[in-house]
């Protein structure tokens, strides 16, 4: 497990940890996907691990993308396609599909800001263990984007259609107490106990039959990566149209100059 640089896997008895390891804000890249996509894979190998948490260190859990950075995830050099999405091998969304597809349950550890990507990531999980810091937030609208990483499939069977309309066409920040009540996280403890809590709740997973936790899973996930995979083909087709836009350029420069976009429409 030594060949992760941007993760950090232990094994707890029967609970797997994966820590991202991209403090302050973890900003995401499709290496960092990548990577954790590859540990699940390797903890469904794993007999001895029935349940997983995927916690990070720093301030937030996952801020989202690095939108100031050039190289980031649309750099795709692999020519060999996956055949579901038509897309590089190494694409962002291929590599996010891949999460949805892990077989044993996971839990988020979220115990700051989970933003845009960094939601989607928190949504892939079974569970949210939070705290009332925390943040979380679909700021897609605000930069003048779509949303994505499968969110516009996965937060709306989690919150209800209405309250991921709300989410998504305010781009509002929703604190962990607000969260925890609308149904996007579980548990809501003090910020210091996030992560040992997150074990706990794995833990007790843990503590079922392995076999039956795969399976009653599969059911209860029944088709839930192929609704992903097909929510995220057809969001990069709209996040490809309004990437070219004055709009998005704005929306990303307001951003990070902490200050309201002047939106134009074009």
């Amino acid at each position: 497990m030594s060949k992760y640089t941007d993760i950090g896997v232990e094994k707890h008895g029967h609970v797997g940890l994966i820590e991202i390891r991209k403090p302050p804000l973890n900003f995401f890249d499709v290496a960092l996907i990548n990577q954790i996509a590859d540990a699940l894979e390797e903890f469904d190998k794993d007999v001895e691990i029935r349940a997983t948490v995927l916690a990070a260190q720093g301030k937030a859990f996952c801020a989202g993308a690095d939108f100031s950075d050039p190289k980031r995830q649309e750099q795709e050099a692999e020519s060999k396609k996956d055949p579901a999405a038509n897309l590089p091998i190494n694409h962002l969304y291929v590599q996010a599909v891949r999460i949805f597809r892990n077989k044993k349950p996971i839990v988020a550890a979220v115990h700051g800001a989970a933003i845009g990507g960094g939601l989607g990531l928190a949504v892939s999980a079974d569970f949210r263990v939070t705290c009332p810091e925390a943040r979380f937030a679909a700021n897609f609208t605000k930069l003048g984007f779509h949303p994505g990483f499968g969110l516009t499939a996965t937060l709306p069977e989690l919150v209800g259609k209405n309250n991921a309309e709300l989410i998504f066409y305010t781009s509002r920040r929703v604190t962990g107490e607000e969260a925890t009540r609308m149904g996007l996280a579980n548990v809501c403890v003090p910020q210091d106990q996030v992560r040992a809590e997150a074990m706990k709740l794995a833990a007790e997973i843990a503590e079922c039959s392995p076999l039956g936790l795969i399976s009653t899973r599969a059911t209860m996930r029944a088709g839930l990566a192929d609704r992903v995979l097909a929510a995220t083909n057809h969001e990069l087709v709209e996040q490809n149209k309004l990437r070219s836009t004055e709009d998005f350029k704005e929306g990303v420069k307001a951003t990070s100059e902490r200050r309201v976009a002047n939106f134009k429409g074009r």
